[in-house]
């Protein structure tokens, strides 16, 4: 797959999520059909945590020497009230917005093999390596949100 491609998987991530999750009420929502993976409304939720922080590690390592990027409890972030409840609109939106911005700088990026360390995987990624998690990320997760369907009664 190319670069290209790569970047048109985030800018066309929430139509995509749109038309996964189409009629689902509150309850399918934010019931956990498929223990133990998380609802769909957590996955939603867990992608603008997950997509805001890469976002910011994309743009630390484009304006740091030797950017260092952090980790975070994904699971504990899942389960506060604002990870797991049904309202997914303020998410929708958040990332509606991120995936444009985020697309855009992708598309100027010169460099793909800056690098940034991550200190819990205590290794380095080069920005080329991030596009490839993060062009896939969005996809694992609609996957695990049609599992989580196909479970429904």
């Amino acid at each position: 797959m190319t670069r290209e491609e790569k970047i048109e998987k985030i800018r066309t991530l929430v139509p995509r999520l749109r038309a996964a999750i189409d009629g689902l009420t509150p309850e399918q929502l934010t019931t956990q059909y498929n223990a133990p993976e998380w609802t769909i409304a957590q996955n939603i939720h867990h992608l603008v945590d997950s997509h805001a922080m890469s976002f910011l590690r994309f743009k630390m390592i484009l304006t740091q020497d030797e950017a260092q990027m952090v980790g975070y409890d994904q699971d504990a972030f899942a389960a506060l009230p604002d990870g797991s409840e049904a309202n997914l609109e303020d998410s929708l939106t958040i990332l509606e917005g991120l995936h444009a911005r985020w697309a855009r700088m992708l598309s100027h990026i010169k460099d793909w093999e800056k690098r940034g360390y991550h200190l819990e995987a205590q290794r380095s990624y080069t920005l080329d390596e991030m596009l490839d998690v993060y062009a896939n990320h969005g996809d694992g997760h609609i996957q695990q949100i049609q599992e989580v369907l196909a479970k429904m009664p």
